[in-house]
């Protein structure tokens, strides 16, 4: 297959020609209710039978090899009367034609967070309610059976069951349509265990289509995605945008930075996937990847302080940065390449997709409301909740989780006006003066302290700033005899990192309520499968040195530097005999 090179037309293609492809790709899903991704595949596998669909080191599928090999999944689910197949596996093409091949009957697949195990791992099968639940054997310790509730049937993968047993012809009508549910992709929101988020069949052919037309996708693309595919990015919008493009997708089992651009090169893709902080990752790595053919990186996540660098020093032409959730609400992209926005409405399209802000009270944990007891918008350029109108839009439409207390929990009703019913995002945003949105904070992130809100996303841009730091995870800590939570940072330090000199560029770049009181230093971080930080743990340890074997500093406010947080500091501390 020929690679065509960068088209520079689409690097420099006009934001308005991106949306109005974007909705007239999408326009036709309401009008063909019968019509769902896997129908499209299968549509492009007649077309072109051996253009090549997925990619990887370990299998290939052509269109034609992935549409037969999705059909001997949904006989199978079908033979063994599956309602919901839960699907723990690593990377690869097989899992797509997994899900791909159960969702086509009306099964419902289930895609576990490969990360999880035990307790956590045995809770998200249970609020699924899976019946069936398919295993790589090299998985299978993570599962504790004696914990599942549905008492499901177990398929080790490759072993319990040999998959060209059953047919590869299409699976007899079974009146699927675009309004039946597909999927259940976990999100762990703020706080709490995973829940399971309803995605049904239009939520999936929206994403596939809208961003195949963002992205101006064609037969001619490859992908490269290194993200899980049991996340709604690497595995559903991905993959989605570019196999209803008729191009196909590179999939690595995991991401590695050192090995990156040799595969997008190797691979001849022209569309890579990214998330978090993956770019920042590539950045740290040696060399500049020249030769690759790369036109468009997309993704959602990507630092202000990293945008610009990225961009230059790879030579990619175009950053499509989005937002959305799984769960639905808002959905956002940034057609224009504003570096470190997530976008912004077309004037002629805020009726269908433009999100409202509203004023956020981080000490009470709740949306602020006037005296007329509706809720009050957020002013430009400061931050609000993103919160988005009940639609029936299959992109933006909310359809909440498996538990109906959870779904509950992220409406909020009486927002403007009587009766009017909106969804929360859990994140705060910002508006600027032209229309271009802003990631803040997730609500649960950000703190208060000395009366000042404090969101630890714009900490840690100013920490990584400073020459010499790796990674800063920026969080509060509960702090005796003052109200609100003090700054604590993890640091991974690089060589060369000096506190006097870090404590100096804080001075210059945050206002004193956002400088971190605490440092703790290690040389890793803990992160989640989609390059997340991990904070919930640090929270509860604080500051405490008999906690950890980290090594732990304070601001001392009496001698202005940091120092080591010995035990008897920290008795001090909690005895209120040192105030900050």
């Amino acid at each position: 297959m020929t690679i065509a090179p960068p088209r520079e037309s689409i690097a420099k293609a006009s934001p308005a020609k991106a949306w109005m492809r974007a909705i007239e790709r999408t326009s036709a899903i309401s009008r063909q209710p019968g019509r769902i991704l896997p129908s499209i595949i299968d549509e492009v596998a007649a077309r072109t039978p051996g253009a090549s669909a997925l990619l990887s080191g370990r299998e290939s599928f052509t269109y034609a090899e992935l549409s037969a090999r999705s059909n001997r999944y949904a006989n199978w689910a079908v033979q063994n009367q599956a309602r919901t197949v839960a699907l723990l596996m690593p990377n690869r093409p097989e899992y797509l034609a997994i899900w791909l091949g159960v969702t086509k009957t009306g099964v419902v697949a289930a895609l576990l967070n490969t990360n999880l195990s035990g307790a956590s791992l045995a809770h998200t099968i249970n609020v699924a309610g899976a019946d069936h639940v398919i295993v790589a054997p090299e998985l299978l310790g993570q599962l504790d059976v004696t914990a599942l509730k549905s008492n499901p049937k177990i398929w080790l993968h490759g072993q319990d069951f040999e998959i060209e047993d059953y047919s590869a012809e299409p699976p007899s009508a079974r009146g699927v349509t675009v309004n039946d549910q597909a999927l259940y992709i976990y999100t762990s929101g703020t706080t709490g265990l995973p829940k399971a988020a309803l995605v049904s069949h239009a939520r999936i052919l929206q994403w596939s289509l809208w961003f195949a037309g963002m992205l101006d996708a064609s037969p001619q693309d490859r992908m490269y995605n290194c993200l899980p595919l049991y996340h709604s990015v690497g595995g559903v919008l991905a993959p989605g945008a570019i196999l209803a493009a008729g191009g196909s997708m590179v999939t690595r089992e995991k991401f590695s930075a050192s090995q990156f651009w040799n595969e997008v090169i190797g691979w001849d893709c022209t569309l890579v996937q990214y998330i978090g902080e993956l770019c920042r990752y590539l950045l740290q790595q040696p060399g500049n990847a020249t030769g690759h053919k790369v036109r468009i990186a997309c993704g959602n996540g990507l630092r202000p302080d990293v945008w610009e660098q990225f961009q230059n020093r790879f030579a990619i032409p175009r950053i499509l940065e989005f937002y959305a959730s799984t769960e639905g609400g808002v959905s956002l992209f940034n057609a224009e390449g504003k570096v470190g926005s997530i976008g912004r409405v077309p004037p002629y399209l805020t009726h269908r997709f433009a999100p409202a802000l509203i004023q956020f009270d981080t000490e009470k944990n709740e949306p602020v409301r006037g005296e007329n007891g509706f809720c009050l918008p957020a002013e430009t350029n400061l931050p609000g909740e993103a919160i988005g109108a009940v639609s029936s839009n299959a992109g933006t439409r909310f359809e909440g989780y498996t538990d109906p207390a959870a779904t509950s929990g992220k409406i909020l009703r009486n927002v403007f006006k009587p009766g009017d019913t909106w969804i929360r995002t859990g994140d705060l945003m910002k508006k600027d003066k032209e229309g271009f949105f802003y990631f803040v904070d997730r609500v649960g992130d950000t703190y208060r302290w000395k009366g000042e809100n404090v969101a630890t996303l714009e900490v840690a841009e100013a920490i990584c700033e400073f020459g010499r730091v790796k990674e800063a995870n920026v969080y509060g800590v509960a702090l005796p005899h003052a109200d609100g939570r003090a700054g604590m940072t993890l640091l991974v330090p690089e060589p060369g990192f000096d506190l006097a000199e870090f404590r100096t560029h804080l001075a210059s770049r945050l206002p004193k309520y956002a400088r971190p009181v605490f440092l703790r230093i290690r040389d890793s971080v803990d992160l989640t499968g989609t390059f997340k930080y991990v904070k919930s743990d640090l929270i509860r340890a604080g500051f405490d040195p008999s906690a950890t074997s980290d090594s732990l500093y304070v601001d001392h406010p009496g001698q202005q530097t940091f120092v080591p947080l010995s035990p008897e500091l920290y008795a001090s501390i909690q005895a209120g005999e040192i105030r900050f």
